[in-house]
């Protein structure tokens, strides 16, 4: 085995992948679009952080971002705390999502412990997900609500946040792997209008029950309107629970596929910090700004392309 030293070179990309690479396609349309012209990465890097409102703006309009406005200022506020991004655009992270869904390869891949691979197809998340924001409709939840789940990481953890979303609700999830004094450590801050809980999870060959834990955190939050059960150990209901099959049985009228249009910075999700020094922090991220970001990690730090398949190894009390 050759000995790897401090300054070594691992691996670089050959010319046919950097040829074919999305940051490659961006360089190209930046000279074509903005009259841009950068000899390498160095120098759009720089530019990328000396420049930013150009920098932004252009990775909004090379995405192609969905919106139904898109504002004339980039940053009006260059401050830290407290910079305003693209003030008077109206978005949605969601609609964002499926707009470029396809009917030729699913949307995501999915496989339990012990379980072959199951697929859905970009209808079936937007049908599930505009299911379920229509019922969430009727439990009176509204932009700016908040709906939390108790979830392992499963394609409802998906189409929950992506129902959220939809509406403008504010998403945020812990595993199911967290007690009780853990999750309600960072919900009881945030005061959820719903909750989505799962009975229990498989994990090294062991069902983990966990409809106990769903009972003290119906009792230790007073804003709950109500509990979506989605049964992963057993099809009985829970007391004080609606099955999410139930809450996605409900009939849906074509106007309730709707994204509500957004400012950028509204609540997207709401993340955690470890809670090593005292209670968890949370930690809110917008519309517009996630959306941008993913563009920009997934298409040119990661070089997804539509045809790729991504796999992130994680659980929902990460992020």
């Amino acid at each position: 085995m050759a000995t790897i030293h401090e300054g070594d070179l691992l691996w670089q990309p050959s010319a046919e992948d950097i040829a074919r690479a999305n940051l490659t396609d961006y360089m190209r349309w930046l000279r074509d679009e903005r009259g841009l012209d950068f000899d390498d990465y160095p120098a759009l890097w720089r530019w990328s952080v000396e420049r930013l409102e150009e920098f932004w703006g252009s990775v909004w309009d090379y995405s192609g971002v969905l919106a139904s406005q898109h504002g004339s200022t980039v940053l009006a506020e260059r401050a830290m705390p407290g910079a305003q991004w693209f003030p008077g655009a109206r978005l949605n992270y969601a609609e964002n999502i499926f707009r470029k869904r396809s009917a030729e390869r699913p949307m995501i891949f999915y496989q339990a412990e012990g379980q072959p691979v199951v697929t859905l197809s970009w209808e079936e998340v937007l049908d599930q997900s505009q299911r379920l924001a229509a019922a969430l409709r009727r439990m009176g939840v509204q932009a700016g609500d908040r709906v939390v789940g108790y979830l392992p990481n499963v394609p409802e953890a998906i189409v929950a946040l992506l129902a959220a979303a939809s509406i403008g609700a504010i998403w945020s999830c812990c595993a199911p792997d967290f007690g009780t004094r853990s999750v309600l450590d960072r919900f009881t801050q945030i005061a959820p209008s719903v909750l989505i809980a799962t009975d229990g999870y498989q994990y090294g060959g062991k069902p983990f029950d966990r409809r106990a834990i769903v009972g003290e955190l119906q009792a230790a939050l007073p804003s709950l309107r109500q509990t979506i059960l989605l049964p992963r150990l057993s099809a009985a209901p829970l007391p004080n629970t609606i099955l999410w099959a139930d809450a996605l049985a409900a009939p849906v009228a074509p106007a309730d596929y709707q994204f509500a249009q957004l400012p950028f910075e509204h609540p997207l999700w709401i993340l955690y910090s470890s809670g090593t020094t005292g209670l968890p922090k949370p930690i809110v991220q917008g519309h517009g700004g996630i959306l941008l970001e993913h563009l920009k990690a997934l298409t040119f730090h990661n070089d997804i392309k539509a045809e790729d398949r991504f796999f992130w190894f994680t659980s929902t009390g990460w992020m």
